[in-house]
């Protein structure tokens, strides 16, 4: 009789815990607009961030690791510095939102072209526009252009995890989107309005064909970074590049196309929002005796 109560008496914990689990915000965002507008001022204050990570590329050819410097700036500005275990640069890539540079420090060659998404995908293997890979970078989801008829939301939980508002989105060109958004746990009784959010996962389709996933996870709140001071006072001390800042950042970011086998991870260390940049932090010159080679790649549709 003993186990029969106490068996019981788990089975009636475990599912308050799943009930409880499943349970939305007690104040939910009422419509698909206002959640929206509650990530853009979530991640207002960030113009930039600035990380120092660990790179994962899985492909058919195998898996290639290292370490990456980035720089994303909003709307479309790109800089990724690969490093080899010993601090030696490797390859860099600008974009500037016009110009792309990709220096290859093995192959001495320099790449060159519009700053588009085919140019981009040289480094990243991804097709991820470059505005839209610096929103990701910063924790923010792209949006596509809609109305707000053709913007939806819904909440939906799972046993083993406490629920998230889900945005579906239809735009022009047969594209659509699906946005997965959770209030950051110390929100969770907050008057939706006040409610800040982190973003779960971003998918993008295009006439039923998935262009790319973005899952972002291990969320934690970074800093704005200091000013940037030359020691031996021959140069202006920069600011940074945009206001005081403590915005969630995702520690872990999968960029994926789910028919290939193209997978790029990020999983990021030291991260400041709004690091401060000089002229060149996006436009690269390339050096004495390498190899130029012009690369006009067409944009995706």
């Amino acid at each position: 009789m003993l186990q029969t109560h106490t068996a019981a008496r788990v089975v009636a914990c475990f599912g308050l815990l799943l009930s409880s689990c499943a349970s939305a915000p007690p104040s939910r965002f009422p419509n698909a607009s206002a959640a929206l507008d509650r990530m853009r001022q979530t991640y207002a204050c960030s113009r930039s961030v600035r990380a120092e990570a660990k790179i994962d590329y899985f492909e058919s050819r195998g898996r290639v690791r290292g370490n990456v410097m980035y720089i994303a700036a909003l709307p479309e500005k790109l800089r990724f510095d690969v490093f080899s275990p010993f601090g030696v640069t490797l390859a860099t890539l600008t974009s500037d939102g016009k110009n792309f540079g990709l220096y290859d420090f093995r192959a001495r060659s320099f790449h060159y072209g519009p700053a588009n998404l085919c140019n981009v995908a040289r480094f990243t293997r991804v097709p991820v526009p470059p505005h839209a890979l610096a929103q990701l970078l910063r924790g923010e989801a792209p949006v596509l252009l809609h109305s707000p008829e053709q913007a939806s939301l819904d909440w939906e939980s799972g046993p083993f995890s406490s629920g998230r508002y889900v945005v579906q989105i239809r735009s022009k060109h047969a594209a659509s989107e699906r946005i997965e958004l959770a209030p950051r746990p110390e929100d969770w009784q907050r008057p939706w309005a006040e409610q800040r959010v982190r973003v779960l996962k971003v998918a993008i389709e295009q006439q039923g064909i998935e262009l790319y996933t973005a899952d972002l996870a291990d969320h934690r709140v970074v800093r704005t970074a200091p000013a940037q001071v030359d020691p031996d006072g021959l140069s202006p001390t920069l600011p940074p590049s945009g206001p005081a800042c403590d915005a969630e950042v995702p520690g872990r970011v999968r960029l994926e196309v789910p028919d290939t086998d193209q997978d790029l991870i990020l999983r990021n260390d030291r991260v400041h929002h709004n690091p401060p940049l000089d002229t060149g932090t996006f436009r690269q010159t390339p050096p004495g005796g390498v190899k130029l080679r012009y690369s006009p790649c067409g944009s995706a549709p």
